[in-house]
């Protein structure tokens, strides 16, 4: 019966810190199903302030989904997205394993049901059932078959008789195993109700009314709304197909008014719908025009509820991508030179591997060309370091000028610039000469005035080999371009240097 009838939780307390917290929110259940509900909200806030920071994935993943659902119940819906959310990221992270993990399947599972996503939930109850027997929990195995069992009804309810009777049959079938194993009281009473309604989905309509009967004395006895209209609701079930009509009016009505009580929508369109067509089937057109108000009510709560969480969700979404965004702008700011814009040290560090690995894979030659800015420091003492950094600016943009799109242009450190590129023949020497003739026929009046204008030193390695392989060459035919009068190109493996015409 899915959300609406699903209503046992973890029955057995574990002696540990999670173990007190589920068991808090079994708890926290029963106070709603008793339309309790201002304490059963007092108890919930409170618990939300605890979260043990040392429990396995599977215990915190139970955490979640059970607050979940009771987030639900007390139409929180921002905070049942959430927790939800939250609950199925830890489900996805791991294989399941254990009673906690069969707990937290299948309390989303419910969930989901109970919002109507049963394209996921019912898969997800069935590996509830699937994980709680391999672990060997009878307890946990009872909630489990209970949660599928119960889901499967209510699908058939809505479903043609003929594929209404393999599922009621199914959870005939589940349901009676459920009621052999080891559990709470509360529990037996839950997997007896559903029992119930399979069993007068299956036609089986005496022992259906036992079960529905012993589910109504329970709930009475207990003070459980929750039990009394389920009870009642399963009585008007088999009245009904007995064509006992005003037995099974009045069965159903006091259906309705417990569901009303608890606050429960799921159950208050199932009981109503079924009060209304009983009603109409007596020719009683006030009592099915009331049943039918209440459907509408209780069918227009689900959808605003609906639509908040919509809402909801997409505002999270946005929230989302927005988070997304900054996260990508601060990873792109983390690598970017604030100065000049170019990729800093970190990001050619980071990119370079790619780079150098696709050169090899391709057969293409790799080539670094490491850049020098002359006379910078006399330029910083007669000009000031703005007008420095000004120059520096420049020098960025005339090198972004003489390089292709995809070649990887970036400031190192200080007045040094590397650029890393992939092409055949000379084109690292070729690209350096153009770097070094456009820096020293650059018009720098109008940045530097009398100020000693710049040229630039590059040295310039190419081959198979890291980064840091690389830049050691190209650093030491840098070093070579200084010594040698600067305003050059050097390159090791040539004879002869690369310089500018006398």
């Amino acid at each position: 019966m899915g959300l609406q009838v699903a209503e046992a939780g973890l029955d057995h307390d574990e002696q540990d810190k999670a173990g007190e917290i589920l068991q808090e929110i079994q708890e926290i259940r029963l106070l709603l199903n008793t339309d309790r509900h201002a304490e059963a909200t007092a108890r919930f806030e409170k618990s939300l302030e605890v979260m043990p920071t040392d429990v396995d994935t599977w215990s915190r993943a139970a955490i979640l989904t059970g607050r979940a659902v009771i987030a639900w119940r007390l139409r929180q819906i921002p905070l049942a997205l959430e927790l939800a959310a939250e609950g199925w990221t830890d489900i996805d992270s791991e294989a399941p394993s254990g009673s906690r993990a069969a707990a937290a399947i299948g309390l989303l599972g419910y969930l989901l049901n109970g919002i109507g996503h049963m394209r996921a939930a019912l898969p997800m109850l069935r590996q509830a059932v699937k994980t709680a027997r391999q672990s060997g929990d009878s307890f946990e195995l009872a909630v489990a078959l209970q949660r599928l069992g119960g889901t499967l009804n209510f699908e058939a309810m809505d479903r043609p008789p003929a594929e209404a009777l393999p599922m009621f049959t199914e959870s005939r079938s589940v349901l009676a195993e459920g009621l052999t194993l080891q559990a709470t009281a509360r529990t037996r009473r839950t997997l007896l109700a559903a029992y119930g309604a399979a069993l007068v989905g299956c036609g089986e309509l005496s022992d259906g009314e036992k079960a529905g009967q012993a589910t109504l004395d329970a709930g009475l006895s207990d003070g459980d709304r929750w039990s009394i209209g389920v009870g009642n609701w399963v009585l008007s079930r088999v009245r009904s197909q007995q064509d006992r009509l005003v037995e099974a009016r009045t069965h159903a009505s006091d259906a309705v008014a417990q569901a009303e009580m608890i606050n429960d929508i799921s159950l208050l369109q199932r009981f109503s719908a079924d009060l209304a067509d009983i009603c109409a089937r007596l020719d009683d057109s006030a009592g099915e025009a009331a049943a039918l108000r209440c459907n509408v009510n209780a069918r227009t709560a689900a959808m605003a509820t609906m639509q908040e969480g919509l809402g909801q969700a997409l505002e999270q979404r946005r929230f989302a991508i927005q988070a997304q965004r900054l996260a990508t702008a601060a990873q792109e700011a983390a690598v970017r030179d604030p100065l000049t814009g170019l990729t800093n040290r970190l990001g050619l560090e980071r990119t370079a591997p790619e780079v150098l690995a696709h050169a090899a894979a391709t057969g293409a030659t790799p080539w670094l060309i490491v850049i020098d800015v002359d006379w910078f420091k006399e330029i910083n003492d007669d000009a000031g370091h703005a007008v420095g950094d000004s120059a520096l600016r420049e020098i960025a943009e005339l090198l972004r000028g003489e390089c292709r799109a995809n070649d990887l242009v970036a400031r190192w450190a200080g007045d040094e610039f590397i650029v890393l590129l992939v092409g055949e023949g000379r084109l690292g020497l070729v690209v350096a000469e153009r770097i070094r003739a456009s820096v020293d026929a650059h018009d720098w009046r109008s940045r530097l005035g009398a100020a000693r204008r710049p040229t630039v030193s590059i040295g310039v390695a190419s081959g198979r080999g890291s980064l840091e392989h690389l830049f050691a060459a190209a650093d030491t035919a840098l070093y070579l371009a200084k010594r040698n009068g600067r305003n050059r190109v050097e390159w090791p493996d040539l004879n002869q240097a690369m310089s500018p015409p006398r």
